[in-house]
């Protein structure tokens, strides 16, 4: 064999070995976003699933030690964060906009961020994974994240809430489960 033949093969060996350990590197991080999805968003899966009626649908904390889970409003895709300490649903200014939502007299918020002003609204539909209700009391709170909704309880209020460690399990007081 000729130094050039020699060489040239050393040259793809080492070409070989680089491309597989980027294969195991790329695999790892995939493996490990996938983890860490899973610790941030455990109720994922959730996302247009639907429940049998009356059945209680059972969310997971998050990394955070919050509930957060899919869901819409009047057919439209959110991201709820489940507050049982908030009074209404509460949407920021800006998906109130988007879901074209009525603007109601204005109302005065205390929240853990202190006083805010915004106006009351009327959510046609909501809906986390099957537990549906129609005509749901709102807020349109300014300075709110535009991406999550605060799913408190004038939703929350139509379902028994158990929480046992990192586990919320909401049952329909009804047994219905369907829309209300």
């Amino acid at each position: 064999m000729s130094d050039s033949e020699g060489g040239a093969t050393r040259r793809y060996g080492v070409g070989m070995l680089v491309l597989c350990w980027a294969l195991i590197l790329a695999m790892l991080v995939w493996w490990f976003q996938g983890q860490l999805d899973e610790r941030t968003r455990p109720n994922a899966s959730l996302a247009g699933q639907s429940l049998s009626s009356g059945e209680p649908l059972t969310l997971s904390r998050n990394r955070s030690g919050h509930f957060v889970a899919p869901g819409t409003i009047n057919d439209q895709p959110v991201t709820f964060l489940l507050d049982t300490g908030a009074t209404y649903v509460s949407v920021s200014e800006a998906l109130a906009e988007r879901l074209q939502l009525p603007l109601g007299r204005d109302a005065r918020f205390t929240t853990a961020n202190g006083v805010s002003h915004g106006a009351l609204t009327t959510l046609d539909a909501v809906s986390l994974a099957g537990l549906s209700q129609r005509e749901v009391r709102g807020a349109i709170v300014p300075g709110m994240h535009d991406e999550v909704v605060l799913l408190g309880m004038s939703f929350l209020g139509e379902f028994d809430i158990n929480m046992r460690g990192q586990q919320m399990t909401l049952t329909p007081v009804d047994g219905a489960g369907g829309v209300r």
